[in-house]
């Protein structure tokens, strides 16, 4: 009978890549993948611990596991199970821990036996490459160039988790590129903590692998995941402005809109460097979005520190928002600052920033009426109607009985409710 694995995955693009070829490792050992929830020999959960909240669902997600495979076993591997493996232990019906480089050696610890977790928690250097797998289903791929991070922000945990930056190789990264491309993806986005430092760590410029990648024959579409606004170079972007390739659709993360407070986070830009990047990118590809990462209420952001950022998320155009109470970690330079914020306040704050940026979605989207573009179909929703997402990641439905998994086809767009699109097939954009 077939060993049967159920796999979850919280937290990062990164580690939805990790999960992805963890998985593929799985089948070529025989498992049969089922879906989390339902009984199964091995349950892997590769966990986050950005937040207060990731850390909640974290311990959630574990009990579920248990409960739906109580005679199997439940792996926690990841961030939380990498800082925070004590907790994890507590857990009921835990049999393996495994932390941020460990995970990827699962298959060495399976078959140990003990009646209390095994714990394996160790800091390493070595660069673990990771993909989007056809196992996953899904239709774009993942690829992960780069893992860790030299930075040292003061709200950051992440650095202790997954250790120093390390990278692919230029080589091994094109070589990987293509595979995904010759086994069927369509569109790869590259991902890591922090990609923009590929080149301090690698000696190879980010511009100079993206061009590599952009070269290959039989990539449709290609994206970057988020990208520091420091190393958001004008090399880079003159290599993305000449590809057809490239989609006009990207994430800078602001953080706070005061430069009092990027200062005190400890990040690498100010104010008017991060609007330099924006408007650079909205001069090279007119019809982008642009999505942002804000955190609220990090200590010490007064009154003015947060209608600064407000202000000026009103103002730049970014319409994708990613905003987040500021989460106190222990072991990072700002848990130990003055001027801690109350919880009431942070939310009130996340909720007037969500609330602008719903409205700017839905803005943006409207203004999409009656135009032409090209979209990446997933899958069938609820509804019936075949979903997927434009070239400027605006979601996109259309009521048709065929079946357009993961084929890129031209549309034209009829209608926007509430930031998300719909409309009818075309043979040929106009």
């Amino acid at each position: 009978m077939d060993k049967k694995v159920a796999l979850h995955t919280l937290g990062c693009r990164l580690n939805f890549s990790e999960t992805g070829s963890i998985a593929q490792d799985f089948v070529d050992r025989g498992y049969s993948i089922v879906p989390f929830g339902e009984k199964a020999d091995v349950v892997f959960i590769n966990t986050c611990t950005v937040t207060d909240g990731a850390d909640s669902t974290c311990r959630n997600i574990i009990r579920k596991a248990n409960k739906s495979s109580p005679d199997g076993k439940v792996v926690v591997v990841g961030c939380y199970a990498q800082m925070e493996s004590g907790k994890v232990a507590e857990m009921e019906g835990v049999d393996l821990i495994l932390g941020t480089s460990e995970k990827y050696k699962v298959f060495d610890y399976l078959k140990e036996e003990s009646k209390t977790p095994i714990i394996k928690i160790k800091k390493s250097k070595e660069f673990y490459g990771a993909g989007t797998t056809t196992v996953d289903k899904h239709t774009r791929a993942f690829l992960k160039i780069q893992d860790g991070c030299n930075y040292v922000c003061s709200f950051c945990i992440i650095p202790a988790a997954r250790g120093r930056s390390r990278t692919i190789s230029l080589e091994n990264a094109v070589a990987r590129a293509k595979d995904l491309v010759h086994k069927g993806f369509k569109e790869i986005v590259l991902t890591g903590v922090n990609i923009g430092e590929y080149e301090a760590t690698s000696g190879t410029s980010l511009a100079s692998l993206v061009k590599e990648i952009l070269n290959i024959e039989g990539l449709e579409r290609f994206r970057l995941s988020s990208v520091e606004p420091n190393t958001f170079t004008d090399e880079l972007l003159e290599v993305l402005k000449s590809s057809p390739k490239v989609l006009d659709h990207f994430h800078v993360p602001l953080q706070s809109g005061s430069d009092t407070i990027l200062k005190s986070m400890r990040r690498k830009y100010d104010v008017q460097q991060y609007k330099s990047v924006i408007f650079k990118l909205k001069e090279a590809f007119p019809s982008c979005a642009i999505g942002a990462d804000i955190i609220l209420g990090h200590p010490g952001e007064d009154t003015e520190d947060f209608n600064d950022t407000y202000q000026l998320l009103k103002d730049l155009p970014i319409t994708h928002f990613h905003a987040f109470p500021y989460s106190k970690r222990q072991g990072t330079t700002a848990s130990n600052l003055p001027g801690h914020i109350s919880g009431e306040i942070k939310k009130d704050r996340v909720s007037l920033v969500n609330n602008l940026g719903n409205q700017k979605l839905i803005s943006f989207s409207e203004a999409m009426v009656g135009k032409f573009n090209e979209v990446l179909f997933e899958r069938r929703n609820k509804e019936g109607l075949f979903e997927g997402y434009t070239s400027n990641f605006v979601r996109f439905a259309v009521d048709t009985e065929e079946d357009l998994s993961n084929q890129i086809r031209k549309v034209f767009i009829e209608e926007a409710s509430n930031g998300a699109l719909s409309g009818k097939l075309v043979d040929t954009l106009i």
